[in-house]
């Protein structure tokens, strides 16, 4: 995980203080700053001399790849050009990536645009990019041709947003700089965006103008035209069946291939990760999930333990908050079951944060995995946060996931910022202080949209059958970049730790988008056969059905029945003040 700052302007610009804090917070191993002046010629019909115009580039670096640590910005001795590079390329082309993946990025971009032809070079570059296989935001500045290129990857999946402040200068980063967000956007992800410097227009008052920001688009076009990335994802099957299909049972060949698909997306996610810092073999972990004991994330942590040495632990990051509003309503609960002591007791007997179900099913979770992995060390860490801390860091959580600015954005990013800390407690075996080490960490989104796991997609196939389950997996699929993404990359990545999405494998992603809609989920199918059949699969629930199957497979009983639960809701994150607030209303 890296932070990104670039500055186009008539001055040299650098990050405020608080921006480069929050920079240095997402990438603590290195930070540097780079500076290039460009000549350019005004555009003013009054004046015709030369103006110089500055580009200052900014990288801090959290070094997972390779054997050392490769500060950034990268510049090229020759051609002076830059790369400012946030993201894991885990195959080029076909090819698996080992070692550092920032400096092969670089070397294939500037092969790209060693050409004599400026087109010519833009169509090298985006075949270049639509080669690279994980998540990425980058900013390259191409000297020989002066041009900047700037982009996210296809699925939206880190952070960057693009801004012009009150002086005129462009401005591109990781996270909103400084305390206003009015004057910032993410960066779309539909596809590589490009400024040619010869273009920039600088008004009398030694301003830049509105830059001209070209788009070199995405494309599912097998053969993509010229200036047109050829996407990775492709569109969704949206066959629907002639008949009602088959029911999926365990041994499904679509719910075999799953497991071992998942499987490989994880693998490339968790294996060469380095030791981190004062780690300690055989004691602490270098991987973590974030864990609600739900099935996405439960799932990873079992396949995780198929990969990972057995020696080495695994940590479990489970987060509850204490609610306030369900306080209240709690103790409104026992004051009316007064008369009866047992009630009395047992209600005061467990803590606001127990009674969390993100914390129940946690637990339960973390049972069931010790029971099929004997052997792995399971640290499950209570990540307990009393109100007050929540208060005390709310005003952090708004900074970093600007410009999201609704209730149910900031009730999520709170999990997430308290999560990804990863400072709670464990039993070991009474309960003790306990941070881990781990700077790569697991998390099951993607999941619920590609094999239809909200409430809402079952609503779909209720009202229109398969064609509007298919056209509400399409929505959903379709913003996640918008939606999730971007706002969860600035706040996970806030402690110095990389979060891992192996549902959001390309590869993985192409593969679940292809297959019919009736292989994802148990919506129309036929009952099954055989009592034995029926019996094995009494309680699983339609959504993410075949994600289930694969939970059975493995041993995971309990968790295969687990109902869907927004984080929100689980940790108890939502509403924490009484009041008529919707989780759409904008915060003040």
């Amino acid at each position: 995980m890296c932070g990104i700052f670039f500055a186009l302007s008539t001055r040299s610009v650098e990050p405020n203080q608080e921006t480069k804090s929050l920079l240095s917070h997402r990438g603590p191993d290195s930070c540097q700053t780079h500076g290039v002046s460009w000549q350019s010629q005004t555009h003013d019909e009054t004046v015709s001399a030369p103006v110089n115009l500055y580009l200052t580039f900014v990288s801090t670096v959290l070094s997972l790849r390779g054997n050392h640590i490769s500060k950034q910005p990268l510049v090229d001795p020759a051609t002076q050009s830059v790369l400012c590079w946030n993201g894991e390329a885990w195959k080029l082309g076909h090819e698996q990536v080992s070692g550092n993946d920032t400096e092969l990025v670089f070397d294939r971009l500037l092969r790209a645009v060693n050409a004599e032809s400026a087109q010519q070079a833009i169509e090298n570059l985006a075949q270049v990019i639509a080669s690279i296989t994980g998540p990425f935001a980058f900013v390259f500045y191409d000297a020989r041709h002066g041009r900047i290129f700037f982009s996210r990857d296809c699925l939206g999946r880190r952070s960057l947003l693009h801004g012009v402040d009150d002086d005129g200068s462009l401005k591109i980063c990781s996270l909103c700089d400084g305390s206003s967000s009015t004057h910032f956007q993410e960066v779309g992800f539909d596809g590589v965006y490009m400024i040619d410097l010869d273009e920039c227009r600088v008004s009398p008052n030694a301003l830049i103008e509105p830059c001209k920001i070209h788009a070199l688009p995405w494309s599912t076009n097998p053969c993509p035209p010229a200036g047109h990335l050829k996407s990775p994802i492709p569109a969704m099957n949206v066959s629907v069946p002639e008949e009602q299909p088959p029911p999926l049972e365990v041994e499904t060949p679509f719910v075999v291939d799953l497991q071992r698909r998942l499987f490989d997306s994880l693998t490339l996610r968790i294996d060469n990760v380095p030791e981190p810092p004062n780690f300690i073999r055989g004691q602490s972990a270098k991987v973590a999930v974030l864990f609600s004991g739900g099935l996405d994330c439960t799932l990873l942590a079992r396949l995780a333990h198929d990969r990972i040495p057995v020696a080495e632990p695994i940590d479990l990051l489970n987060v509850a908050f204490e609610n306030p509003r369900v306080a209240a309503a709690a103790a409104a609960t026992v004051a009316k079951s007064k008369s009866d002591s047992a009630t009395t007791g047992m209600a005061e007997s467990i803590s606001p944060y127990e009674a969390c179900p993100d914390r129940v099913t946690g637990r339960s979770a973390h049972a069931e995995l010790e029971r099929t992995c004997p052997g792995r060390k399971w640290r499950f860490i209570a990540i307990d946060v009393p109100y007050t801390e929540t208060i005390a860091h709310r005003d952090s959580v708004k900074r970093l996931m600007r410009p999201h600015n609704t209730e149910m954005d900031l009730s999520i990013a709170c999990a997430l910022y308290f999560a990804s800390r990863g400072r709670g407690t464990v039993a070991d075996p009474t309960p003790s202080p306990y941070s881990t080490t781990a700077r790569v960490l697991l998390s099951g989104l993607g999941a619920d949209e590609l094999f239809a796991g909200y409430g809402r997609h079952g609503v779909a196939f209720a009202r229109g059958g398969f064609p509007e389950l298919i056209s509400e997996m399409q929505l959903d699929v379709g913003r996640l970049g918008k939606r999730n993404l971007g706002r969860d990359d600035r706040v996970l990545s806030h402690w110095g730790r990389e979060t891992r999405f192996p549902y959001l494998d390309e590869d993985f992603v192409a593969w679940v988008l292809r297959a019919p809609v009736w292989n994802k989920c148990g919506f129309g199918l036929r009952e099954p056969e055989g009592q034995g059949e029926a019996e094995r699969l009494r309680g699983i629930d339609k959504e993410k059905m075949a994600l289930r199957l694969v939970a059975l497979r493995l041993g995971l009983i309990t968790v295969a029945r687990e109902k869907k639960r927004a984080i929100q809701f689980g940790a108890r994150t939502a509403k924490m003040e009484k009041g008529r607030t919707k989780g759409t209303d904008a915060l003040s």
